[in-house]
């Protein structure tokens, strides 16, 4: 996503809004493995709330994973 950067006096320049990308491991206990993802934070709270099972299960479906 592109914006502007506004200073104190009002003069505008380009800027970019990058997504909020963590790396974090995680445990999948059907292959007893763990995995490294880059994900965003939004996508953080899905795993939380959906269980990291059922959100690779849904991104393979997609064809977002090999």
């Amino acid at each position: 996503m592109v914006g502007n950067k506004v200073s104190h006096s009002n003069i505008k320049t380009k800027r970019r809004f990058y997504p909020n990308l963590q790396t974090k491991r995680f445990f999948i206990p059907e292959d007893n493995t763990w995995i490294t993802l880059k994900v965003s934070t939004s996508a953080l709270r899905t795993i939380n709330k959906n269980g990291i099972t059922a959100v690779l299960k849904k991104a393979r479906e997609k064809g977002m994973l090999a």
